[in-house]
Formats: C-alpha cells, structure tokens, sequence
C-alpha cells in the first residue's frame, strides 16, 4: 500500500530539467556560501591539504567539502523552490 502511494507521488511529479538558469543559480549559491565560510569557519586550512590552496581560497578538504555540500545544500532549496513558484 506505501509502496503504491509512493510510486503515485512520485510519477506525479514533474521533473526539473538542467538549464543555463540552474547552473548559474547553483553556481551563485556555492559562490555565496564560500563567502560565508570565508567569514565562519575557525580552521579553514585543518586537515589534509588541498593540491592547490590558492585555488580552494586557502581551505583544507574538510573545509572544501563542508563549504560545497552547503552551496549545494542551498542551490537545490533555492532552484525547488523557484520552481514550485514558477519562476524558472
């Protein structure tokens, strides 16, 4: 019966495509949310470090991962909600 339910719910959904649009509002939130942790993060370069710092703006993995599993925490509230409202 779950499984029914689940499967109904699901199919009924209509699926968000890859645009232009939604890789730059995902490129935009991962853009802020660096600059958050810019500001945030107490040790951004703990950890192994990265290949090359400047290009990571001086973070260790751990800040680097932390940082882009936000952004794209964000980027995808931010395109299923503009979606629901019918802006994109």
């Amino acid at each position: 019966m779950l499984t029914s339910t689940l499967i109904a719910t699901t199919a009924a959904a209509t699926p968000l495509e890859w645009s232009p649009t939604v890789g730059g509002i995902m490129l935009f939130c991962n853009i802020l949310a660096v600059a958050f942790a810019k500001g945030t993060i107490q040790i951004p370069n703990a950890g192994p470090a990265m290949p090359s710092g400047n290009l990571f703006g001086g973070f260790g993995l751990p800040a680097v991962l932390a940082t882009t599993s936000f952004g794209h925490i964000l980027g995808v509230g931010v395109i299923l909600g503009l979606h629901s409202l019918g802006r994109i």
